[in-house]
């Protein structure tokens, strides 16, 4: 196949399994390339918690007070999570805990979609995974601007660039308008995976569970084209 799949991955920076879906949908099309089947990802912006104060939630407050987990539910879900996150995307380290939060994600958003409009998919990939890492390995504040700003200059974008994005508000209403938009097409629940705008694969799948839907969505797009 010579056109690549365009692949819409709606997700938030502080949802786990979107981590456990982003990994086994790379492994799955790395798997793809010998069978000529290439994607190019767009990252789409939706908050879990778009109500989440700046100074952020403990994260075992925050399941308890949304889905009525107890601590050691909580900490087994974690443990679970973090194993499948380990297997979906060797490398990559999850270390959540008990003393973890949860924080607003606006603005990381605002930045991703910077990074798209100005810099491409690669880099809005590596600003993406960048910032997986400063919230799930490193554990730091996604309100914080410096923050930010470190993810975006470790994903290879410009860093004064990025504090002037944010520093602006720039892609505000962009961003909330593109939220309404994928609610309003029914997405509620994260990772979902859009494949040529009306495929959909949800949940933090397995790689085998993306290599099997996309090798069939490839053969159905060729043969309508």
């Amino acid at each position: 196949m010579t056109q690549p799949l365009h692949i819409d991955f709606v997700s938030d920076v502080v949802c786990p399994w979107c981590v456990v879906g982003l990994g086994g949908l790379e492994t799955a099309l790395d798997r793809l390339k010998a069978e000529g089947i290439t994607a190019e990802i767009a990252f789409q912006p939706f908050e879990l918690n778009p109500g989440m104060a700046p100074e952020g939630e403990n994260i075992v407050e925050h399941i308890a007070g949304k889905y009525g987990s107890t601590p050691e539910q909580s900490a087994a879900n974690r443990a679970m999570i973090t194993e499948r996150a380990a297997e979906a995307w060797p490398g990559f380290q999850m270390n959540m805990s008990a003393d973890s939060r949860i924080w607003n994600t606006f603005d990381a958003h605002r930045l991703l979609h910077w990074a798209g409009e100005t810099a491409g998919p690669e880099r809005q990939k590596a600003l993406k995974e960048a910032l997986f890492r400063t919230h799930f390995t490193d554990g730091n504040n996604l309100t914080d601007a410096g923050v930010l700003t470190r993810a975006a200059e470790a994903a290879g974008l410009d860093r004064a660039e990025a504090g002037e994005v944010l520093a602006s508000g720039r892609y505000a209403d962009t961003v909330r308008a593109e939220q309404a938009l994928w609610r309003s097409r029914g997405i509620n629940s994260v990772p979902a995976v859009i494949v040529e705008g009306k495929y959909l694969i949800s949940g933090g799948q397995p790689a085998a569970v993306f290599e099997e839907a996309l090798r069939k969505i490839a053969a159905e797009t060729a043969a309508a084209a």
